[in-house]
């Protein structure tokens, strides 16, 4: 049986101050960039690295929520860090080995697409830290840890809320890959959909992902803008006025698309769309969150304070490492009764008392 490790209470709270900073700064395509370090004693010696995926760590989203929590890392604990952006899948293989070649204590890959070319690097260099967020790794060496979330239990509570305010009595969700990653988040949203048909006797329905059938709309990418939008607009003509996008810098185009048309909203994903994504935050209704900066701070953390371990991380409701984000600008648009079946669910899922059900858990 799996242990979850415990995030620290602080969790929400710094991501979304760490989120309203804004953006990377540019890292200059795949050439990493060494910070300076702090004060910290027993941390100062620790060179903690990260290598994010190909939406690069401006992406408003996991990469995104990555280097804000190896940022605090070095502000807090002051350690040195260096980072590496990767342009393409091609780039995983030779940003990891500059890591290893820089001396770095720890190395960070964001992105489940990495998880291979991690797991060799952790076998040729046992005295090397290696940890990847988002997926886990095939034979799980001793000096590597997946940090890996159940958002199907705040995505549940997003399904809920959606349910809860459609007019259309239909909302949408599409993936960017169909991924467990990614598949997660559409099964606890249709999850929590199919809750509150049965409590209201309603009959709203999802359009773009069937949890039975694991199958659905996907664009293809995590990339494409565009198809995002065209996604979202198909979804649209189909009568879905809350759309959850899962696909990374793709969730733009739905924000351009919901902006472009009356009374629809979007579920975010990942990190806090109101804060990440400022220009188009008023089409936000939630995020569904994954206390991804918290995550990687811990294991950062672990490093500095001599106390790793390789135990799989698996961040929930109950530890803090999933969310839901503030309704801010329709909070007064939700009516307080359904914030109030949201909390006792949320509750209730915590007590096991309701069981979310997906294929992609951890």
């Amino acid at each position: 049986m799996k242990k979850t490790i415990k995030v620290s209470a602080v969790a929400a709270a710094a991501a979304l101050m760490l989120a309203a900073c804004g953006s990377a700064p540019d890292q200059g395509g795949n050439d990493g960039t060494s910070g300076e370090t702090g004060g910290a004693k027993g941390a100062s010696n620790v060179k903690a690295c990260m290598v994010s995926d190909e939406g690069g760590f401006d992406d408003k989203s996991f990469n995104q929520s990555g280097y804000e929590g190896l940022m605090r890392a070095q502000k807090e604990l002051g350690v040195e860090v260096k980072t590496a952006e990767s342009n393409s899948d091609a780039d995983f293989d030779p940003n990891i080995s500059t890591m290893v070649d820089e001396g770095c204590d720890l190395i960070i890959g964001v992105g489940f697409k990495m998880a291979s070319q991690l797991e060799a690097k952790a076998v040729e260099h046992p005295d090397v830290k290696f940890a990847l967020v988002d997926s886990t790794f095939e034979n799980n060496p001793e000096n590597a840890r997946a940090l890996v979330f159940n958002t199907a239990e705040a995505g549940y509570l997003a399904g809920y809320l959606a349910s809860g305010m459609t007019q259309t009595g239909k909302i949408g969700t599409f993936l960017g890959m169909k991924i467990p990653s990614t598949a997660i988040f559409a099964d606890g949203f249709e999850g929590g959909m199919m809750k509150y048909n049965e409590v209201h006797s309603t009959d709203v329905k999802l359009l773009g992902w069937n949890m039975e059938s694991q199958e659905g709309s996907y664009t293809g990418d995590f990339s494409d803008v565009a198809k995002g939008k065209n996604t979202t607009q198909q979804l649209i003509n189909q009568g879905a006025d809350i759309i959850m996008p899962v696909a990374g810098p793709v969730g733009a185009g739905a924000l351009t698309a919901a902006s472009e048309a009356d009374g629809v909203s979007i579920i975010w994903v990942d990190a806090d769309g109101y804060l990440t994504q400022p220009e188009q935050g008023k089409y936000v209704l939630t995020s569904v969150m994954k206390e991804i900066g918290q995550a990687v701070f811990d294991t950062i953390k672990s490093v500095a304070d001599d106390n790793w371990s390789s135990e799989q991380y698996v961040g929930d409701l109950e530890n803090g490492g999933v969310s839901i984000a503030p309704f801010h600008d329709f909070d007064s648009k939700v009516p307080a009764e359904l914030k109030d079946e949201i909390e006792q669910i949320k509750q209730d899922i915590i007590a096991g008392k309701i069981k979310v059900e997906s294929k992609n858990q951890p």
